[in-house]
């Protein structure tokens, strides 16, 4: 199998992929039960966060090689290319757009489309043997899976651009230093330490949790009035849920508020 995933307490679902998976991500037998396998977690209103890592010495490698080499000879690596972005894109929009709060549990080298989906998350943390690479330019190829929108939100223009064009490899402190992760662990507590975050980001409502990554991600491509129109319809909305009663029930009787797991209860 490809990947595994493992349910805890808290609404926390960790998907682990295999080592043949994370060296090779983006091939379809291993990127197509992956795909789905997130897209069903993200629908599961019992599922408030995912931690996604990987296995060995790889987080998620970029595309196969081996494959791009065949496609190339027979003709077919336009619409090889094409097949894999247009898998990879819509899944990191969803990711960005969800409810749920996503974890990456870098556990190894993330490079290619993989750094995309660590990108994407909502919170990184490094084992100490992680490392981001982009490896685009050395294939003479243009980077993907977001790569460009999101570490420029991250470390800055400038940073990511000498990322791209010096063809970089940032070692966990480094990416630390830069902006691009969150914090780096020891190898044995990562998944540990993402667990606990897992749960801890994903207690807040529904509403607080996915207008909140919606807001921020449109915050720098907007005039700051669209912005504040934003805010103003989303504030509006979440008023009305019962998680808004029972924040404000928890807020006056002095305890922690119990957010339902879906906005149908």
């Amino acid at each position: 199998m490809p990947l595994s995933v493992d349910r805890e307490e808290g609404g926390v679902a960790i998907v682990t992929l295999s080592p043949e998976a994370s060296r090779n991500t983006f091939n379809p037998v291993n990127f197509t039960p992956l795909v789905g396998t997130l897209e069903d977690l993200m629908e599961d209103p019992t599922c408030r966060s995912v931690v996604i890592t990987g296995s060995g010495n790889f987080f998620s490698a970029g595309g196969p090689i081996g494959e791009f080499a065949d496609a190339i000879d027979d003709g077919t690596i336009g619409q090889m290319t094409s097949e894999m972005t247009g898998t990879l894109h819509p899944l990191i929009l969803k990711i960005r757009g969800s409810e749920t709060v996503f974890i990456a549990a870098i556990n190894g080298a993330a490079a290619g489309g993989g750094l995309g989906l660590a990108l994407s998350a909502d919170y990184r943390v490094c084992s100490e043997n992680a490392k981001l690479a982009a490896a685009f330019f050395a294939l003479g190829l243009s980077p993907d899976g977001g790569t460009t929108w999101l570490l420029p939100r991250l470390v800055g223009v400038q940073q990511a651009k000498k990322f791209f064009f010096e063809n970089q490899v940032w070692s966990a402190d480094t990416s630390l230093e830069k902006g691009a992760v969150d914090e780096v662990v020891p190898h044995d507590e990562l998944i540990e330490r993402s667990v606990q975050l897992a749960k801890n980001w994903g207690k807040w409502s529904v509403n607080s949790r996915r207008s909140t990554k919606q807001l921020m991600d449109a915050s720098t491509s907007t005039f700051f009035e669209t912005q504040l129109e934003f805010e103003r319809a989303l504030m509006i909305a979440s008023s009305l849920t019962p998680d808004f009663a029972e924040g404000v029930s928890a807020f006056l009787e002095k305890r922690e508020p119990v957010f339902s797991l879906s906005e149908e209860e």
